[in-house]
């Protein structure tokens, strides 16, 4: 089973009241729960002969929400960070983003405006291995507009309780404020896996 990661390290990140981060870490305990429920439950209802089939099919398309937003907010938690970190301008994943998106201030408008779509989800920025490419991506809720295949280098979430509580509906001050907490030594670790 599944434990949750201890993230209290984060409260007193700059620009973030402590209230959020409790809640959102709170919220994040809950997926991991809700995944091992739906572990437990599909165990059961795949071998019950008085299992409906529609049960189980709602307990398997409700397990990719659940697991993924275990993930996705494990993603996130651990590339944030209370000490600025830039990104390293002779790394292999800051001369990707310049090849592919002319600068760094490029790709970070991008990766904003992608932040800045209406709607609940994650902006991701992913890479494709086999192109060597890579994409700021939009993810819908947690489980629709992943690109299979990619590695997950960075995760902003944009769902309402990773902002509301300190920044109300000015999303873009939360992305501005994110921005600001980008551990980029571990963005760049992922790349490099």
């Amino acid at each position: 089973m599944y434990q949750p990661k201890n993230f209290d390290h984060l409260i007193g990140l700059p620009g973030f009241s402590e209230q959020l981060i409790k809640n959102h870490i709170t919220l994040y305990q809950g997926y991991v729960t809700n995944t091992n429920k739906l572990i437990e439950i599909l165990n059961i209802l795949s071998v019950t002969k008085t299992s409906s089939d529609i049960e189980y099919a709602e307990a398997k398309r409700r397990f990719g929400w659940e697991y993924n937003g275990m993930r996705l907010h494990e993603y996130y938690f651990e590339n944030l960070t209370k000490t600025e970190t830039p990104l390293n301008p002779d790394s292999k994943l800051s001369s990707l983003i310049i090849s592919q998106f002319g600068s760094l201030e490029n790709w970070e408008k991008d990766f904003k405006k992608t932040g800045a779509t209406r709607g609940i989800g994650w902006t991701i920025l992913v890479h494709d291995k086999l192109n060597n490419q890579l994409f700021n991506i939009w993810v819908n809720e947690h489980d629709l507009g992943y690109l299979v295949d990619t590695q997950i280098i960075l995760v902003m979430d944009v769902f309402e309780h990773a902002y509301m509580i300190d920044y109300g509906i000015k999303r873009a001050d939360y992305i501005n404020a994110f921005f600001k907490i980008i551990n980029w030594n571990l963005a760049s670790e992922r790349f490099g896996k």
